[in-house]
């Protein structure tokens, strides 16, 4: 009979620290995956979006862009190569549909005005037209390759005028590295046409400015 209530009174206490351990390891859970959806939340995925709400004008882009402080980089518009729409040329170029859009870019910077501001394309067929259709011109960088990987902020700063905004049309691989550079490793892919806006500050660092997708400057131009 002692036995049996010994036994008993020893069950409990297990029984409570056994149910104790299981509601910890529920409650570290539930503050693991709440800070997980916080970060994601709270911790931008992408550059700020500059066409929606007053984003273009509370970004500072527009004095940024007067004093030639801005870098921008252009993705290529449609290329041929990649798409079942009609070529405009060569295969490795741009499809007609997207020299159609890179024209209608084109009114976009030009309404925010390219007196001071500097033009270079990537070495490639697709980048070269773009910047045909967008700015009327095409100057290609320096050296067989596009402005891309680990440096691409050191070689952007070198080919970048004093009190001049510098426009890159590159590629979403390039854009993409520039991204992770400026603390955005998983930023959306760049749509074509796409504008990645970075202002140089007076110590060479880099501020992200945000991103513009082409069917936003319609509406984002009404700012102005």
């Amino acid at each position: 009979m002692v036995n049996s209530v010994v036994d008993l009174t020893l069950t409990k206490p297990r029984v409570r620290r056994g149910l104790f351990r299981r509601l910890k390891r529920l409650w570290l859970g539930m503050a693991i995956v709440s800070l997980l959806v916080s970060g994601f939340v709270f911790w931008p995925r992408s550059p700020t979006n500059l066409g929606v709400r007053n984003h273009l004008i509370n970004s500072g882009l527009l004095a940024s862009w007067r004093n030639g402080d801005v870098v921008v980089l252009v993705r290529h518009e449609e290329r041929c190569d990649r798409s079942k729409n009609p070529c405009f040329g060569p295969a490795d170029g741009l499809t007609i549909n997207g020299t159609q859009h890179a024209s209608e870019l084109g009114k976009a910077f030009h309404a925010l005005g390219m007196q001071a501001t500097d033009v270079l394309s990537s070495p490639t067929t697709r980048t070269a037209q773009t910047s045909l259709f967008v700015f009327g011109k095409t100057e290609l960088s320096a050296g067989p390759l596009a402005i891309c990987g680990d440096a691409m902020g050191e070689e952007i700063l070198s080919n970048k005028r004093p009190d001049h905004n510098l426009v890159l049309i590159t590629h979403s691989a390039c854009i993409n590295d520039f991204e992770q550079a400026l603390g955005f490793p998983h930023a959306i892919t760049a749509e074509y046409g796409s504008a990645l806006f970075v202002k140089v500050l007076p110590n060479g660092k880099f501020k992200t400015l945000g991103i513009m997708n082409s069917q936003d400057w319609p509406a984002a131009l009404k700012q102005l």
